[in-house]
């Protein structure tokens, strides 16, 4: 199994370190042809609408937008959970998103660089304890209420919350999180993904 990481901007490097410590062979994505050669993706947290901009000036959005789509396992954290997300709160305009899971992503809803935290998260599926998580200019998440019936929308689990929102959550092959998990130390996190 080949792990890519989506490497345009932020954490990429730190991502690749936790995913060579649970065994995967990781590779960074930077081209389409990268893209194609691999099995699953972290989009990593940054900034998101520099991420955004720098996948429109490197041909990745559609590519991107169809590696979504096929069913193989992505994985976005932070800025990614926002480009992963159905609808942006306080992005710019023109600010992309895929449209992966039925959520709402609040840019920086925990306050900015210098309100950035750390918390300790209990997280389904985890059975050592706490997941002990890094939040830096963090969205906040909101599942996006279901259409109307018969509409076929994807159920959206909640792994872990923060002051009563999701901070991280999977649907079928998508995961995300509002945090950094490459920043703790802890790969349980990417463990899980990997074993999507």
């Amino acid at each position: 199994m080949k792990v890519g990481v989506l490497a345009l901007q932020g954490a990429f490097a730190a991502h690749l370190g936790a995913l060579e410590q649970v065994g995967a062979s990781a590779v960074e994505v930077r081209t389409e042809s990268q893209l194609a050669d691999v099995d699953r993706l972290i989009v990593p947290g940054g900034e998101s609408t520099t991420i955004s901009m720098m996948l429109e000036r490197s041909a990745l959005v559609e590519p991107l937008r169809a590696f979504v789509r096929s069913g193989r396992p992505v994985f976005g954290t932070c800025a990614g959970a926002i480009l992963l997300s159905s609808r942006i709160v306080g992005g710019r305009s023109d600010q992309l998103c895929f449209g992966a899971l039925p959520l709402s992503a609040s840019r920086n809803a925990f306050g900015r660089q210098r309100e950035s935290f750390e918390a300790d998260l209990a997280v389904r599926g985890l059975d050592d304890g706490d997941f002990h998580a890094v939040f830096i200019r963090a969205p906040r998440l909101e599942v996006i209420e279901p259409d109307p019936p018969g509409v076929d929308r994807p159920t959206v689990e909640v792994l872990a919350e923060i002051d009563g929102s999701p901070a991280l959550v999977r649907s079928g092959a998508v995961m995300c999180a509002t945090f950094h998990p490459e920043l703790g130390g802890d790969t349980r996190v990417h463990s899980m993904f990997c074993e999507m």
